[in-house]
């Protein structure tokens, strides 16, 4: 179980976050470590504490392991726990309260505005291509509408892909949102993303196709719905297209912009909690980091006085 776990964990990070393969061979191994320590200790992924986590830290620094090698794999371990939690594959996350050697913590990737709009350009005009009706003119107005309803609201991929069909309204300006544990909020939608998924649905309907579907997306796959990997695989064909970097984007970045662009614009920080589902304002406050950096970055470049000449 705790092989297929791990693959299932290693087939998200490529797909949804766009990890790049020395970073998911890096993970395979980290975890690989992990799951030995675990089976040798005669525990489960699904039931090891915290107790458990910190004699694998020590066992590492035992064998002699850098600050910055114990650092990485903890964050790969972090991460594991954080998706089998997410999946509901355990009730809580042991790795929450685990303390490791410090290390600077990322900051998000961010798009900028210009690129987002490049990348809302390609796929209107892609999709305008299509004027066929079908299953490509059906897809081509899915792909619209993803993209618009992700940048406007700032959704988990997950929630997204699985939206239920009564949950849009185009009589609405708002979508109630069902997110981790169970709680709802409201989200809003720009003009411009609920006619994105009106021409989807309007489309779907007079297709026939899918008329007894419960989820907005729907498509043929074992979910019922357009899988996340699969949407995350159209999305970096989409970027690549617009002239982006393919690598560097995912529907984890659209978030991220989401969130930047509407503090970078003067949003309050609990309103841009509320609407990314966030249970602690700490992690909307990553996205105030990003903003502080590109301040520095500003003030290095461009200040007269920071003139080396000067």
């Amino acid at each position: 179980m705790s092989e297929r776990q791990i693959r299932a964990f290693l087939a998200m990070a490529a797909a949804e976050r766009g990890a790049a393969k020395n970073t998911i061979e890096a993970y395979a191994r980290d975890l690989a470590d992990y799951l030995d320590h675990l089976r040798l200790s005669g525990l489960m992924t699904e039931s090891v504490g915290v107790a458990d986590l910190r004699g694998y830290l020590q066992s590492l620094s035992e064998r002699d392991f850098k600050g910055t090698t114990i650092a990485r794999r903890l964050s790969a371990v972090r991460q594991f726990h954080g998706f089998l939690y997410a999946e509901g594959l355990r009730g809580d996350d042991p790795t929450v309260t685990l303390e490791g050697p410090r290390r600077g913590k990322p900051l998000p990737k961010v798009m900028s505005i210009e690129d987002v709009d490049r990348l809302l350009k390609q796929v209107a005009d892609e999709s305008a291509r299509v004027t066929k009706p079908g299953k490509a003119q059906l897809s081509a107005l899915r792909m619209v509408a993803l993209v618009e309803l992700l940048y406007a609201t700032g959704l988990r991929v997950s929630e997204l892909v699985a939206l239920p069909a009564q949950s849009f309204s185009a009589a609405r300006e708002g979508m109630m949102i069902k997110g981790k544990g169970g709680k709802e909020r409201l989200v809003i939608l720009t003009d411009a993303a609920r006619q994105a998924v009106l021409n989807f649905r309007e489309a779907l309907a007079a297709s026939g196709l899918y008329a007894r579907s419960k989820f907005l997306f729907p498509a043929e796959s074992e979910l019922g719905h357009l899988p996340r990997q699969v949407f995350a695989r159209d999305l970096k064909r989409l970027a690549g297209a617009a002239g982006l970097k393919a690598e560097a984007l995912s529907p984890h970045v659209l978030r991220h912009a989401f969130a930047t662009h509407l503090l970078q614009n003067g949003a309050d920080l609990r309103i841009v909690q509320q609407l990314l589902g966030h249970a602690d304002i700490a992690t909307t406050q990553i996205y105030t980091h990003v903003l502080d950096e590109r301040a520095r970055s500003m003030v290095r470049d461009l200040h007269p006085l920071n003139d080396e000449g000067g």
